[in-house]
């Protein structure tokens, strides 16, 4: 039996704060396969990890990332909401990531683009990729249309993948157009329509959930032979793997 891969949520964000260099770190000690994380760019066009368009959850600022500058970007702790031990945690640059990971050779990179991109933007993501030798393993996946057309344009090679909250009309045939390699949807919506994972599979796609985090989830998505299962607790899936004597 082939398992699916462990990603693991924004790094290990269980233990460490989110879209932190220690949250990756971190994930990499864990012996995941993979790791998801998010970008957003600045206002000076510097791509940066961080979830959420603007910093008020992750930090102890306010504001749009995209009306930031990186100088200001770097003056925000992004580790004391999560505990003290974490105090002076900055928000990294994708270029910072991109070096972190090519000291791991092997791992997977699920890179999300949040919100719209145009091909000019996310060129400058993709230079970095490149320039830390990532292409091969590296993974562009976007919830919105729009950015995934562009990644379309600018990477057409490239590994690509729609993130899904609902099932959209003839999704295997938009996919296929896009030559897309997977197609991520939520765990409640593969675990609620199940038939997904072989729909995807007979039309020669990856399908990696995301974010499964019980034992029930994962045992399930075992069963149903997804390739990737994305997760808040890495360090628990391998356990989980080793404990049940899978791998």
């Amino acid at each position: 039996m082939t398992l699916p891969l462990i990603v693991a949520h924004r790094g290990n964000k269980s233990v460490t704060p989110e879209n932190t260099l220690p949250a990756f770190a971190s994930a990499l000690n864990s012996g995941c396969d993979g790791i998801e994380m998010d970008v957003v760019m600045t206002a000076d066009n510097i791509p940066v990890v961080i979830h959420d368009e603007t910093v008020d959850g992750t930090t102890n600022g306010s504001g749009h990332v995209g009306q930031m500058t990186l100088a200001q970007i770097r003056q925000l702790d992004a580790g004391s909401w999560f505990s003290p031990g974490f105090a002076g945690t900055r928000i990294p640059t994708f270029a910072e990531f991109a070096g972190l990971m090519a000291e791991a050779p092997g791992v997977e990179i699920l890179l999300e683009f949040k919100g719209h991109w145009t091909a000019a933007q996310a060129s400058v993501v993709l230079e970095d990729v490149k320039a830390h030798e990532l292409t091969d393993r590296t993974m562009l996946q976007s919830f919105h249309p729009l950015t995934i057309g562009a990644l379309h344009e600018i990477a057409p090679g490239s590994k690509r993948g729609a993130l899904l909250e609902i099932v959209p009309d003839e999704l295997i045939a938009s996919a296929q157009a896009l030559g897309l390699y997977t197609v991520n949807p939520d765990v409640n919506l593969v675990l609620n329509a199940p038939n997904l994972v072989q729909l995807i599979h007979d039309a020669d796609m990856k399908i990696q959930v995301w974010t499964a985090n019980t034992t029930e989830q994962w045992e399930r998505l075992v069963e149903l032979g997804v390739d990737a299962i994305i997760t808040d607790h890495p360090d628990r899936l391998a356990g989980w793997y080793d404990g049940r004597g899978l791998r």
